[in-house]
């Protein structure tokens, strides 16, 4: 088995589903000691009794709502607490609006446009402000994009601005930090078969342009972060 990670602390968002579920599970698998957090409790008790029972990774796991930074500091603080250390971070954590594929800009909600950008924007951003406190040097930040961040999306305004944002944020912050050996990548994938993705094709369908006719899966996307945060990716 690949134990690329081993005795690497990698931190996480969006872990109790998706592509950061799977991405934690893959991490595990090869030797990462994890801090995964999530807004759902529930989830994260989940993902941690599956890893115990795959890998002998050490894992903890916390509670947070990354829309407010006292969270996510108390997670990072913890993070090295515990574990002495942060090698890595994955910010995953995301919303999709529930007027995607709905409303033009004309028509934009701007209760949903705050809360959008409450998560997707400053949520991530307070997370690499936290991150980048403590992480070592030579360490690497994986940052989850959109394939909507690198062009306009037809009644996608909110989430599309958003992923733009997240694309400059990242960008920015790599000029910055590379003098330390720091790695800050995005990875903008397209449709992925994902429960956020199902539950915004309840109300509106969304597009899957991929060449291959059929959506990605969560899996596939996790070894590309795996890629982006190990020493490979240099």
């Amino acid at each position: 088995m690949d134990q690329q990670f081993l005795g690497k602390v990698i931190a996480l968002t969006g872990a109790a589903s998706g592509i950061g579920l799977a991405t934690a599970k893959l991490l595990a698998g090869r030797g990462a000691k994890l801090s995964l957090a999530d807004i759902s409790s529930e989830g994260l008790d989940k993902v941690r009794a599956d890893i115990k029972t795959t890998s002998k990774s050490e894992v903890i796991t916390v509670q947070t709502d990354v829309s407010k930074a006292e969270d996510i500091d108390t997670w990072i603080q913890g993070t090295v607490k515990h574990f002495g250390r942060l090698d890595g971070a994955a910010n995953i954590a995301g919303v999709i609006p529930k007027s995607i594929g709905l409303n033009t800009v004309a028509e934009q909600d701007l209760e949903e446009w705050d809360f959008l950008f409450s998560v997707n924007v400053r949520g991530l951003m307070q997370c690499m402000k936290a991150e980048l406190q403590v992480l070592e040097n030579g360490g690497s930040i994986v940052n989850a994009c959109s394939i909507a961040g690198l062009m306009g999306r037809y009644k996608n305004a909110a989430y599309s601005s958003a992923k733009h944002a997240v694309l400059g944020l990242t960008r920015s912050a790599a000029k910055e930090f590379g003098h330390r050996g720091i790695r800050i990548n995005c990875f903008c994938p397209g449709r992925i078969a994902t429960p956020m993705v199902a539950a915004a094709e309840k109300v509106t369908i969304i597009v899957n342009p991929c060449a291959l006719g059929r959506d990605g899966e969560a899996e596939e996307v996790a070894k590309a972060v795996a890629f982006l945060l190990s020493n490979e990716s240099s």
